[in-house]
């Protein structure tokens, strides 16, 4: 048995993402009409141990790996992408508030480590400096499931340097403003601040998490540079997404070619094409699946140089594109079934699409990073 294959079998959140799966595709159709995810699958999430994964220990959380997120996350995102999204990033955003003074992270888990915190991580709003911490305010679109939070990360610009500020639930308002093609179940809606008081223990500097300088961190998890494992997060429920694409057209494809025969049987020529479809885009899909585990395990290792950075941004970045590119495949030659309202492979498509839209998967950034480290490498040597 490799360690991987031990370490998945360990992992809390691989021992319910089963369960949670099997709700989250019965709700999966719900959830796109309300774009929003049901409650009780909100509560499954949480009560699983997703928000708090990389929570610190010492606030009851597990500190815990990234290798371990990795196929809990794709097992949720095979049945419903917008669930998936969610539980990844509620774990990714739980890492990031580890970067607060120890005051206010101890403020923020006070109920223990399965607090909802949501993310708005463009500099959209403005802090102005003020006895014993800051005004800010500001609105941010596309935070996710931010109707169900209990917590918000915003990013404001103090002066001129970008900093991240955590609010309360009853601090912020939230404007219904998410009518997306795809990732629907997301509820991406618009959150809203007007002169929130903030005090010093609730702030920390963009720089900060950017460089994984935690206060007193301990755990791998918190000194990892933020550009080596962000992708991550957004890659994941692509991952699921794709598999989910893969599994639905291989059941109508095999029944398909199980079908009649004779005048009205398939004939070689489409067999053949249909084989290579699904060979390549598996392949495809694997070879994606590669690539985000080594970005993890190289994050749970530890010690992560510049251009180990850049490589973690460049191979979330390419993964996307291989999962885009299996799951474009498999929508285009699964015929006008794939087109209907009612059809999960539909759904898939869009969300991926979506989902790599997103500006943490964007390929040029990532291949600029490290293609520069590996330049600068040579010059030196």
């Amino acid at each position: 048995m490799s360690g991987d294959t031990m370490t998945q079998e360990r992992s809390p959140l691989a021992a319910g993402a089963g369960r949670i799966a099997e709700l989250a595709g019965k709700r999966a159709a719900d959830a796109e009409q309300q774009r929003r995810l049901s409650p009780d699958v909100v509560r499954a999430v949480l009560q699983a141990g997703f928000a708090a994964h990389f929570v610190p220990v010492a606030h009851g959380g597990r500190a815990a790996t990234f290798a371990e997120l990795v196929e809990p996350v794709a097992v949720l995102g095979e049945a419903c992408s917008s669930t998936a999204w969610y539980a990844s990033l509620t774990a990714s955003l739980g890492r990031m508030a580890a970067y607060l003074p120890d005051e206010g992270q101890a403020e923020l888990w006070s109920a223990g480590p399965d607090a909802l915190i949501v993310g708005a991580l463009m500099p959209l709003g403005r802090a102005e400096r003020t006895a014993g911490g800051w005004h800010v305010s500001g609105t941010w679109p596309f935070v996710s499931v931010v109707d169900h939070s209990d917590w918000a990360l915003v990013c404001a610009m103090a002066g001129q340097e970008p900093w991240f500020f955590a609010v309360p639930r009853q601090a912020y308002g939230i404007v219904d403003s998410w009518y997306p093609m795809g990732m629907r179940g997301t509820g991406s809606n618009t959150l809203v601040l007007d002169g929130v008081f903030v005090p010093d223990a609730r702030a920390c500097t963009r720089a900060a998490i950017a460089a994984g300088l935690g206060p007193g961190a301990e755990a791998i998890c918190h000194t990892v540079p933020m550009r080596a494992v962000n992708g991550l997060a957004f890659a994941l429920p692509m991952l699921g997404a794709a598999r989910g694409a893969a599994a639905v057209w291989t059941s109508w494809i095999a029944a398909k070619l199980a079908g009649p025969t004779g005048q009205n049987a398939i004939s070689s020529q489409d067999r053949v094409l249909y084989e290579h479809t699904l060979a390549r885009s598996t392949g495809e899909i694997d070879a994606a699946q590669l690539l985000l585990e080594r970005v993890a395990a190289v994050a749970d290792a530890g010690g992560v140089t510049g251009e180990l950075v850049g490589r973690g941004a460049r191979d979330c970045a390419l993964a996307a594109e291989l999962l885009t590119a299996a799951t474009d495949r498999l929508f285009a030659s699964a015929g006008t079934r794939a087109q209907a309202e009612d059809s999960p492979l539909q759904r898939f498509w869009r969300d991926v699409h979506a989902a790599a839209s997103h500006i943490g998967l964007q390929f040029g950034p990532g291949a600029t990073l490290y293609a520069g480290e590996l330049l600068r490498r040579s010059n030196d040597g």
